[in-house]
This record gives structure tokens, C-alpha cells and sequence, in this order.
């Protein structure tokens, strides 16, 4: 009889810590999840591509902050352009369509790939 009175409180008793190591399990996997969030994180490399023209070149201050390159590629570009007449007799002031613009200055753009 004693044992069928003591019954609701035993049971109780086991739904109340049994309660409490599952909250204590959730937590600890909240921790490891967030551990491992950070770790891949970390892995994770960053790249970014940056061009530099006519004559302009800053690759060393990237190359000083970390950044490693990984492609290089060069190409030909326009640096200036200028306006001349079209014929001997326009006069580029008073009319405008005789105009032509033309590359002045041709330069080299870079474009490099970098990862960090």
C-alpha cells in the first residue's frame, strides 16, 4: 500500500530529472553547434578580384595585409582620349559634329585574383 500512495510522488520525481538532463543536453549541443559555425567559418578563404590601370599599381599594400595572388592577367586599355577635327577646315568650336575622338594614351590594365 505504501508503495502505491508513494507512486505519484516517485513519478514526479523521475518526469522532473529527466526534464532537467535533456535541458542540460540541448545546451551543451547549442555550444558545440556554435563551435563548430566558428571553425568552418574560419576556414572559409576569402578572394576578391582588383584591377589596376594605367600605370596605377597598389598589389603590395594587399600583398602586405595577407592577401596571396592566385591568378594575374594583363589586357590593353584606353588611359585618355582626345578630340581633333575631322577635316582641315572644321572648327571644333562652332561645330560640334566635325569632332572625332581618338585614344591618346593607351596603358595596360591588371587584373589580379587575390585570396586571404
Amino acid at each position: 500500500m505504501k508503495i502505491i500512495r508513494q507512486f505519484p510522488q516517485i513519478f514526479l520525481i523521475a518526469i522532473f530529472l529527466s526534464s532537467c538532463r535533456t535541458s542540460i543536453n540541448k545546451d551543451n549541443s547549442i555550444k558545440n553547434l556554435e563551435n563548430n559555425i566558428n571553425e568552418f567559418s574560419n576556414s572559409e578563404k576569402k578572394r576578391m578580384e582588383i584591377k589596376f590601370s594605367c600605370g596605377e599599381d597598389g598589389i603590395l599594400e594587399y600583398l602586405d595585409d595577407g592577401w596571396n595572388i592566385l591568378k594575374e592577367d594583363s589586357q590593353e586599355k584606353i588611359c585618355t582620349w582626345k578630340s581633333v577635327p575631322a577635316t582641315k577646315d572644321c572648327n571644333m568650336e562652332k561645330d560640334k559634329g566635325c569632332k572625332i575622338t581618338k585614344p591618346d594614351r593607351i596603358g595596360e590594365e591588371k587584373i589580379y585574383l587575390l585570396e586571404k
